[in-house]
């Protein structure tokens, strides 16, 4: 099944420009044939194609229904970007792919980069969205510093994790520290870890340290490493 994004269907059933284009061009549809479109908010909607216009193809809806994700805590990935963009453009879709709600992209002592280019992660989330057959875009968010996400009380009883590889801070394993079915986060360090400053602060706000086994994981393959386990602890509950 082919899936169309249109986050505002019921108030403009008009397909953004990208979408239409693939709609009439690339799949050559026409007047009367059937689609699939998503809002990005849990509602999948069975249209109709009115009008078949490469850059803003019109649909009318025929039918609706709640799509929800299928886990029901929230998964936050917080994560310091790679120097290379590809591999957290690469981790961006993964995620999507394998599930989770929001994407905080973290600015840490040791960041090699310091900013994003948060309209081309959403796009690519977006592809990963309608891959997957989800109906619920994850929110991506602009570079924050880790100081704020430590701060912040948007996640006071939540679970919170800091996952780095400094041997001579005591952290526990993930598998034995996570409890499933609840809202958590956890913490990604940059390719240089998290400063001890930055892991103390952490640890002191109520962040619990694990660590992801004995091997040593790039920065996206441990954030992708931590969603995958999160949702295989929370199906063996």
């Amino acid at each position: 099944m082919i899936q169309f994004y249109c986050p505002d269907i019921e108030s403009d059933p008009t397909l953004p420009e990208s979408e239409s284009q693939h709609c009439v061009k690339v799949l050559r549809m026409t007047e009367g044939d059937t689609l699939v479109a998503v809002d990005g908010h849990g509602r999948r909607y069975t249209c109709r194609l009115i009008d078949a216009h490469p850059k803003h193809a019109l649909v009318e809806i025929e039918s609706s229904e709640d799509h929800p994700l299928p886990w029901s805590n929230n998964i936050v990935v917080a994560t310091a970007p790679t120097k290379s963009i590809d591999r957290m453009e690469w981790l961006v879709e993964k995620l999507t792919e394998v599930g989770f709600n929001r994407f905080i992209p973290l600015r840490c002592r040791f960041s090699e980069r310091k900013d994003i280019k948060r309209e081309r992660l959403e796009k690519i989330a977006v592809s990963a969205m309608k891959q997957s057959l989800k109906a619920t875009l994850p929110q991506i968010d602009e570079m924050t510093p880790i100081t704020s996400i430590i701060k912040s009380e948007e996640f006071a009883g939540w679970q919170k994790f800091i996952a780095y590889c400094d041997p001579s801070i005591p952290r526990r394993d993930i598998t034995d520290a996570y409890l499933p079915g609840r809202d958590t986060i956890i913490l990604i360090g940059p390719e240089g870890d998290f400063s001890p400053e930055e892991i103390n602060a952490a640890l002191a706000a109520g962040f619990i340290p694990v660590t992801l086994g004995d091997n040593r994981l790039r920065t996206e393959t441990a954030a992708l490493y931590s969603a995958t386990a999160f949702h295989i602890l929370d199906s063996a509950k």
